[in-house]
């Protein structure tokens, strides 16, 4: 966990130095609101006192990253006492939630509070006119983690490096929405699809939410074929819906076909076997 922290920080910081010190207090109270919930929780439901593990300060700092720039900080709050309370600590709390904490809520905020988690967002989709060097390193349009592919990229980095993660689910996620965009839309223009990879938090979603130990597949054939679906639903969601939450619902609804996956890698082992 500390290592997730530790590899958030490059995008964290620019995040602070796109959009100013608004974004600190934002992620300040929606990490601390996820901390002091999973705290209380623990007290009323009697169970250990888990904040030591630090997974509360990862889903809230992964949940304040994918907020717009603009959120109100009542937004955070709302959104870190969902992530803890309902999806991680009601479920029986870290290794037990079925979807990822930050996601669900982020999900959560976007249909009960459209109006203001869609403010500041650009989908890829709706400009055209991107250069591939502004969606590499400072595209403006996105949520507060978003706004630095090349920042994510190293955190991303710095995991595969320590072991902490690998890339079959990442891989296989954004290889995927690559091919399957590419026969959506039927372009190749480099910029195009930079901004396709950039927009709606594909990169950090990929990295740093998909590869969670809880709700991924375990088996390394269940992980590619994880990651390949994430990427088509992405892709359809990009094409058909809103073109901003994509990641999210992609993520979410990958969570729950997990166990179908697993069941079917061991089933394959079992009968090579």
């Amino acid at each position: 966990m500390l290592a997730v922290i530790i590899a958030l920080m490059p995008a964290t910081g620019f995040g602070i130095y796109n959009f100013g010190l608004d974004v600190l207090y934002l992620i300040l109270i929606t990490v601390g609101t996820a901390v002091l919930t999973e705290y209380a929780a623990a007290l009323i439901l009697k169970r250990p006192i888990s904040i030591g593990d630090y997974s509360a300060v990862v889903t809230g700092l992964l949940l304040a990253l994918s907020l717009p720039p603009g959120a109100p900080m009542w937004i955070g709050a709302v959104g870190g006492i969902f992530a803890i309370l309902v999806v991680k600590m009601l479920f029986g709390g870290l290794g037990q939630n079925f979807m990822n904490p930050a996601m669900a809520a982020r999900a959560f905020l976007y249909i009960s509070f459209i109006s203001i988690m869609a403010s500041n967002r650009t989908a890829a989709r709706a400009d055209e006119s991107l250069t591939l060097w502004k969606t590499m390193f400072s595209y403006t349009g996105g949520a507060v983690g978003e706004t630095s592919m090349i920042a994510i990229v190293i955190g991303a980095a710095l995991l595969v490096i320590l072991g902490v993660i690998d890339l079959k689910i990442p891989g296989a996620y954004i290889i995927s929405f690559i091919v399957f965009i590419m026969l959506f839309t039927r372009s190749l223009e480099p910029a195009y699809l930079a901004s396709y990879l950039h927009g709606g938090g594909l990169i950090l979603g990929a990295f740093f939410m998909a590869t969670d130990y809880t709700t991924r597949p375990m088996t390394a054939k269940s992980q590619i074929a994880y990651g390949i679906f994430l990427g088509f639903l992405t892709a359809i969601f990009r094409r058909t819906g809103s073109g901003i939450e994509g990641v999210a619902f992609a993520i979410i609804i990958g969570n729950l076909i997990v166990p179908l996956l697993d069941k079917a890698a061991l089933s394959s082992i079992a009968n090579i076997k």
